[in-house]
């Protein structure tokens, strides 16, 4: 964690751009209590990341599993974003054992993203799994987790720099490297890039429909994506949308996942005419 802070001071006029048919996405919530209600909610950043960096409507999803028909859903959105969040994976969903220095926990965002996840992949909907949702992502496809990695030997420590200043928390400082003939390589070429990767937990045995995109200097898998997924299908364990606005590796990843977005739309909406 001692490395130099990157900021980019670069703004991308993201705003300016012509307004575009923006498709539906479905966003995950997490179930947080507070003024005496139980509320259903994403961070603002995920939001205006959806907004402004991939073109589409974000669409929050209420964290109520099975009684949510996620094909009802599915038809009528063209991707899905999975949240990074405070709270972790429930670790009996991956043979663990949950502690209290592990939580917090929300089980009932694990019940809806899980399925969700899958459903999406089957149906060939573009998925883009953020911080959490990579670790949703690797869990639902049969994979582990391993918690406080910054105790394992060898590990850099991933945890966010201690500061009340969030920018300095989120700041990007680490690098990465994108494995070469990847998905991720067409995003931003094969080798080394730049990101704000902030967490204590990361993918442990790797889900056996995934393959690894990109990986920090000490072994930690840093993104991965679906193999022979029939759209976009990628998990990030960085946070792009902090600095979406500002930092052109954070915007490239939005754009790609927005115009996965939009060919699906197209190809729905082409469907369709050609069955009148």
């Amino acid at each position: 964690m001692g490395s130099p802070i990157f900021r980019q001071d670069t703004r991308i006029q993201m705003e300016t751009r012509p307004k575009m048919h923006q498709p539906l996405v479905a966003i995950s919530t997490d179930v947080r209590q507070f003024d005496n209600y139980t509320w259903h909610a994403a961070p603002q950043q995920y939001l205006e990341a959806a907004v402004a960096g991939a073109g589409v409507f974000p669409l929050l999803v209420p964290s109520f599993g099975d009684r949510l028909d996620f094909d009802e859903l599915l038809s009528s959105v063209d991707g899905v974003m999975v949240t990074g969040s405070k709270s972790n994976v429930h670790p009996s969903l991956y043979g663990g054992d949950a502690t209290e220095a592990n939580g917090p926990y929300d089980p009932a965002r694990d019940s809806t993203t899980l399925p969700l996840i899958r459903r999406a992949i089957e149906r060939g909907v573009p998925l883009l799994a953020i911080c959490r949702g990579i670790q949703e992502l690797n869990v639902a496809l049969g994979g582990t987790l391993g918690t406080e990695i910054q105790e394992r030997e060898g590990s850099l420590d991933h945890r966010a720099r201690v500061s009340d200043v969030q920018d300095e928390r989120f700041a990007i400082h680490q690098t990465i490297s994108i494995k070469p003939d990847s998905c991720l390589a067409g995003v931003f070429g094969a080798g080394e890039i730049k990101v704000n990767s902030l967490h204590r937990q990361a993918i442990d045995r790797l889900g056996s429909k995934l393959e690894i995109e990109a990986v920090a200097p000490d072994g930690t898998v840093e993104a991965v994506s679906v193999k022979g997924a029939r759209a976009f299908a990628v998990g990030v364990q960085w946070h792009p949308e902090y600095w979406v606005k500002s930092d052109s590796n954070s915007a490239k990843i939005f754009r790609a996942f927005g115009d996965a977005v939009r060919l699906h739309a197209a190809a729905k909406t082409g469907a369709r005419a050609a069955a009148e």
